[in-house]
């Protein structure tokens, strides 16, 4: 899988470079606010969005500003749950979220979200940060790439199980809650290529039986120009479980995935829009790094979307 993913990142990458004319790198300068400033100080917009399809970027929204966001996925396209009798997944929902996002200052955001969640455990409400430690400048080798953290608690409100067996069995309220640290490290290269990497640390109160409670994964992140407003995203996520625990559930019927998804990023006046494909089925880090058991050779991926609107809540007074 992991060899798919960056053959289709080589391959899109050379394909877009050929395509790309000036009138679209003038209309994604305009896109990226990228007006005359003296060498050495323009900040460099790596992405235009706070996140691609599973994973969050190094982008921070502005002091002041509010982000209202839907990320909405599907049920199987094709396998044996898909195809034409399920519209290829468009019939049901697997997860949706509901996101509120607002700047504190132009380098930190908090975050506030409600999940309906897939699996064991669902009802999933999310309180988080986003802090943007370096951006990257232009033609400044003290800012060669964008550092970014971002962390969460993220706490269920379904009802317990009475089955110790099985995730949803909450002895106290601390075995609802989870926890993601991430780190997010970019960087633009001219005018085409985004690439990121995405080290993920999860945390999950309560696992049941050889699970682990303590899950770290890889993750990276492509954007490519296509054609004007058309853009290629893709990202990625490898978790390390160790072998007894993966060999423990194999014996269970229950193989774990690396995360993959692909998509179209689609740029209007005021909003972005993602359409993609992606073999998870939730969409909160702290549960599809450790809980993605679904595969793109099955035939177990679906469509998703993203939809984000940016609002103006305080304008600071001293920018011109």
């Amino acid at each position: 899988m992991s060899k798919l993913f960056f053959t289709c990142c080589i391959f899109i990458s050379f394909s877009a470079m050929a395509q790309v004319d000036s009138s679209t790198n003038k209309l994604m300068n305009e896109l990226d606010n990228k007006a005359a400033k003296p060498q050495g100080k323009t900040p460099v917009k790596v992405f235009l969005a706070q996140r691609l399809i599973n994973a969050n970027t190094v982008e921070t929204l502005q002091k002041g500003h509010f982000e209202f966001k839907v990320v909405h996925n599907f049920g199987d396209a094709s396998g044996r749950n898909g195809g034409i009798r399920s519209a290829f997944g468009l019939d049901g929902s697997v997860d949706i979220k509901i996101a509120f996002l607002y700047g504190i200052t132009k380098n930190l955001n908090v975050i506030v979200s409600r999940n309906k969640g897939d699996g064991q455990v669902f009802t999933l409400w999310e309180l988080g940060f986003k802090y943007k430690l370096l951006e990257q400048r232009e033609n400044d080798p003290s800012h060669p790439v964008s550092l970014a953290l971002f962390a969460n608690g993220v706490s269920s409100s379904q009802r317990s199980s009475t089955d110790s067996t099985r995730e949803n069995y909450y002895r106290k309220t601390s075995d609802r809650q989870s926890q993601t640290l991430q780190l997010m490290i970019a960087r633009k290269f001219g005018k085409i290529l985004s690439l990121q990497l995405n080290p993920t640390y999860v945390h999950t109160n309560y696992v049941i039986k050889n699970d682990v409670p303590n899950i770290f994964a890889m993750g990276a992140a492509i954007r490519v120009p296509i054609y004007k407003s058309f853009v290629f995203i893709a990202d990625y996520f490898h978790p390390f479980r160790p072998k007894s625990t993966i060999d423990s559930f194999k014996l269970k019927g229950i193989n774990f995935y690396d995360v993959l998804g692909v998509g179209l990023e689609l740029v209007t006046p005021g909003h972005i829009f993602h359409v993609n494909f992606t073999n998870t089925t939730n969409i909160l880090e702290n549960r599809f790094i450790p809980r993605t058991t679904t595969s793109w050779k099955k035939g177990q991926y679906r469509w998703g979307f993203t939809v984000t609107r940016d609002f103006v809540i305080r304008r600071n007074k001293n920018k011109k």
